[in-house]
């Protein structure tokens, strides 16, 4: 029976995507992405988790992100995980970790969110909040062995 692989998250940017070219031309761009989890203990103490994730998009997708994205800027990804395993090259043993390849993504808040506090202009305007929603065909333009992790 096969199996189902997808993640839906929101969060934010913890670095500033970084791009890079694979020898097939493709794009890809690699960022961190912090979600926030607020919960009560048993005790009645509020406490705060954060949870970190790799994310890399490729083609024109990671185009848009290294363009339009920045460090602390919220976004909205749809994806599956992938997960790799490697020696480590100091003698450290095996090395693993799970990261999640985008497939779809919204840019979520205004235009400069990340970038300096948001000033909602829409709202005195009456204008609604521009979203802009990049979608692509599964079947991209690259090889499973152009993906470099």
């Amino acid at each position: 029976m096969p199996g189902f692989n997808r993640v839906t998250l929101i969060g934010n940017l913890t670095r500033d995507p970084q791009s890079k070219t694979l020898p097939s031309n493709t794009t890809v761009c690699d960022f961190g992405l912090a979600m926030n989890r607020r919960y009560r203990t048993q005790a009645g103490e509020d406490r705060d988790e954060v949870t970190f994730v790799d994310c890399a998009a490729f083609g024109k997708q990671a185009e848009v992100i290294q363009q339009y994205c920045k460090k602390g800027k919220p976004l909205f990804i749809e994806g599956r995980l992938k997960y790799d395993a490697w020696d480590d090259k100091n003698g450290g043993g095996k090395r693993s970790k799970v990261s999640v390849v985008v497939e779809n993504f919204q840019f979520l808040g205004s235009a400069d969110a990340g970038s300096k506090p948001a000033t909602d202009n829409s709202a005195k305007s009456g204008e609604p909040r521009r979203q802009v929603q990049i979608s692509f065909d599964e079947k991209a333009k690259f090889q499973e062995a152009d993906i470099p992790f």
